[in-house]
């Protein structure tokens, strides 16, 4: 696999600190940039570190504070200067790290925090980090003999099934599907937008099925076995994804949900 630069938002733990463990393994010459809320206290992020000492970095970055993300931006944009893939990865079930049951559970704060985290946070991160995607070299994707379906980089957002309007039964949950479905929305307006211009950035939204991870360990009992995904086999799903992943495609994030 070619190299490629790679920005890794929330990259601590869960599926996120999979995919820096993935690209650092699969693709060689890569350079990953892992940002979290607390880098000292972020151990496995620290081993991995060690493992890989030149083509890992580890950025403080607390993506509901815009000032946090756009000093990472002015970091990356010194060195390296540009970016090829960047993974909004971070997400939070609630504050309270359960779901909303019904109605009486809903509150103001709750929500607020919930989408503070999990779209306002990733579209800022497009705001800031969009010029450094805007120059990547097309590490992320092939050379297309139609100029239409090139890019230079990929911005992916990873969203749920369960924030889909049109797929929808059970209720509940309130904060995180309204996250989920306002940042495919955002997803899509980001697409049109970056896809302007001689200097093309994919856009899309990846669900990456229901994984035994922190986040929905407490949901897991009901789940058929053929719909439990290892975060290993999630996160080959998705690179496969995103290796192939064109301008035709940008965008499109009803087409690549998995599970």
């Amino acid at each position: 696999m070619a190299g490629g630069v790679v920005l890794v938002q929330g990259a601590s733990r869960g599926l996120r600190l999979h995919f820096c463990k993935h690209i650092l393994a699969t693709r060689q010459e890569a350079k990953v940039i892992a940002t979290c809320r607390k880098p000292a206290a972020a151990s496995a992020l620290q081993a991995l570190c060690e493992l890989y000492p030149g083509n890992l970095t580890l950025l403080r970055l607390d993506a509901t504070r815009e000032a946090e993300i756009q000093e990472a931006a002015e970091v990356v944009a010194e060195e390296p200067g540009h970016l090829d893939l960047l993974i909004n990865s971070g997400a939070m079930l609630h504050p309270s790290a359960r779901g909303e049951t019904c109605l009486q559970e809903v509150s103001a704060e709750g929500l607020s925090i919930t989408l503070a985290t999990n779209t306002l946070g990733p579209l800022v991160m497009a705001k800031y980090f969009a010029p450094l995607l805007r120059k990547g070299t097309g590490a992320f994707g092939h050379q297309f003999a139609d100029q239409a379906k090139q890019h230079r980089a990929v911005l992916v957002n990873l969203t749920a099934k369960v924030g889909s309007i049109g797929d929808k039964a059970l209720g509940g949950w309130y904060s995180y599907r309204m996250s989920k479905a306002a940042l495919n929305m955002a997803t899509k307006n980001l697409s049109i937008e970056l896809g302007r211009g001689k200097t093309k950035v994919v856009c899309d939204s990846l669900h990456p099925g229901t994984g035994n991870t922190d986040l929905s360990k407490p949901y897991l009992r009901n789940v058929p076995k053929n719909k439990l995904f290892t975060p290993d086999y999630s996160i080959n799903c998705l690179m496969n994804i995103i290796e192939t992943l064109d301008m035709e495609k940008s965008g499109n994030h009803g087409s690549t949900l998995l599970g």
